[in-house]
């Protein structure tokens, strides 16, 4: 099996979710035969979907990570390329390539294409590979970022890396020496930054899509009830911490 697809399927199932119907099925299959920890399971389920689901929980998980990383505001020299890191699409004939992108990718857009305005000298790469589509993210971000207004002539596309690790070794030798921002979600930056720090690259983070929004703010009960949106943010953090660890154990 390709190892690639063998490291999506094993992630996949530890996320939160997968580990909630992993845990009740386990109830339901000890039911008769071991009662105990069949309630067992079934109490952890419930924890783990209820403070999956509790939004003070997901912020707890999540504020740490993007806390090092603020909004970008300017470069104080001119800027060489802007880096969007490949995420989602769904090609569908019937829509514009704006609307056939994923949140996370149309996120990236959205700010990248906000900084080629502050910085209209530099050039946009587009970064990320097909998966099961007939058309890489990133030439699909392409589509999108010309409908938006962005010259062809101001894009590159880089439509072969798989994941992090692969946009950074491909984009090291052609990013070496220029003054880069890198654009991804703000949960995945800290990652994706010490990616390109590997291959000597230092770019400034632009993050996107940034989910700690309003902290501080007052909170009313209607933030405290547990919604999809709070667990697909602890679901996030999760991932980007596990993918943290497997960076920090493959550079040891």
């Amino acid at each position: 099996m390709d190892i690639f697809l063998l490291k999506k399927i094993v992630s996949a199932l530890i996320m939160p979710l997968s580990m909630v119907i992993i845990l009740l099925l386990l109830a339901i299959i000890f039911y008769h035969y071991k009662k105990k920890l069949s309630f067992y399971c079934l109490i952890f389920a419930t924890l783990l979907l209820t403070l999956g689901s509790f939004r003070p929980f997901a912020n707890l998980l999540m504020a740490p990570i993007e806390e090092n990383h603020r909004a970008f505001t300017r470069s104080s020299v001119p800027v060489d390329y802007i880096i969007i890191l490949g995420c989602a699409h769904t090609t569908d004939a019937q829509l514009p390539a704006t609307s056939e992108l994923g949140i996370c990718s149309l996120q990236r857009l959205v700010e990248a294409i906000r900084i080629s305005r502050i910085h209209p000298e530099a050039q946009l790469i587009t970064s990320g590979y097909a998966a099961y589509d007939e058309t890489s993210n990133a030439e699909k971000v392409k589509q999108a970022a010309m409908l938006l207004g962005v010259a062809e002539k101001k894009i590159i596309v880089e439509g072969f890396p798989q994941d992090t690790e692969e946009e950074a070794q491909l984009m090291a030798p052609r990013v070496s020496g220029k003054n880069v921002v890198l654009v991804t979600n703000s949960d995945h930056m800290p990652r994706a930054i010490k990616y390109f720090q590997q291959q000597g690259i230092y770019p400034i983070a632009a993050p996107a899509g940034k989910w700690t929004k309003g902290m501080d703010d007052e909170k009313y009960w209607p933030d405290y009830l547990p919604k999809p949106m709070h667990l697909e943010q602890t679901t996030h953090a999760w991932y980007e911490s596990l993918g943290r660890a497997v960076q920090w154990l493959k550079s040891e």
